[in-house]
């Protein structure tokens, strides 16, 4: 174990919701909340992260024709086990009939089991967007049906659908998250059919189902692909529910089939107009 870690804490007075899912979208170790701040560790600095989130702020300011309190701070401390004690700390979720856990806690009877290490990426079944996502994959994943995870993070969308028989595909633009999710599908006795570096542009043809758990604004820029590979029903999550409208306008080819609503996140289950038999 490394002598010393990194911590990056951020607070701001605006948009904290935002500002924590733009984090989550390129960080994939855990965040925490403590009070107003919004707490990173890792094994390095986060000034390139700053550098971003500096960026986003201004853009989010300019959008909405406001003034943001941005607070940042970059300590390096002695490291004295946290990653242990956060692990003790993380126990099993339920998610529809899945029961998501750390490689440390034991399966539940009568449950699907999803085994993700929190330390690895983005996607433990712990956020509310992660949770939604899995409640609605049983209704519309059957066995030998296709199914692509658009920002696959720790795979966890991916393994689920192939453990309800589905023949899976993944992509992400972070090379650790590609890493993430197949070490959690071996991990899991799965396999991706494929999986690539990069976003669904390079997707080869349609999906009977399309998942993409990412922030509003990278929704509404995908539009045009997720609506190109979905040949049925695509799940969108994510979505900050402020932003619900902004983004079920770029899908116009869709309609809304389902809708969840935890706290202030919004998961959605579309399919595509005229498509009443799946073909």
């Amino acid at each position: 174990m490394d002598k010393y870690y990194y911590q990056f804490s951020v607070k701001v007075d605006k948009f904290k919701d935002e500002v924590e899912s733009f984090l989550m979208d390129r960080f994939f170790n855990g965040i925490e909340e403590s009070g107003d701040w919004l707490i990173l560790r890792g094994n390095s600095p986060f000034y390139q992260l700053e550098r971003e989130l500096r960026e986003y702020v201004e853009a989010l300011q300019q959008l909405f024709n406001t003034s943001i309190r941005l607070e940042v701070s970059h300590e390096k401390r002695e490291n004295k086990d946290w990653v242990e004690s956060y692990r003790r700390s993380i126990t099993g979720v339920e998610a529809g009939p899945f029961y998501i856990r750390p490689s440390w806690r034991p399966p539940k009877e009568g449950k699907i089991d999803l085994l993700i290490d929190p330390d690895l990426a983005f996607g433990t079944g712990h956020h509310e967007t992660t949770r939604g996502v899995l409640q609605l994959l049983p209704k519309v994943v059957t066995p030998g049906s296709t199914f692509l995870d658009v920002g696959t993070g720790s795979g966890i969308l991916g393994i689920a659908a192939a453990k309800l028989g589905a023949k899976v595909s993944g992509c992400d633009t972070d090379p650790l998250a590609v890493e993430s999710a197949i070490r959690n599908s071996r991990l899991n006795g799965v396999k991706f059919e494929k999986l690539w570096l990069g976003s669904v542009d390079q997707a080869p043809g349609q999906y009977d189902v399309v998942a993409a758990n990412i922030v509003a604004d990278i929704l509404k820029l995908l539009a045009p692909d997720l609506t190109r590979v979905t040949r049925r029903y695509l799940i969108l999550s994510g979505i900050v529910d402020k932003y619900l409208e902004g983004v079920l306008k770029r899908y116009r080819e869709f309609e809304v089939e389902e809708m969840i609503e935890e706290n202030e996140w919004v998961t959605l289950l579309l399919k595509k107009v005229g498509d009443e038999k799946g073909e």
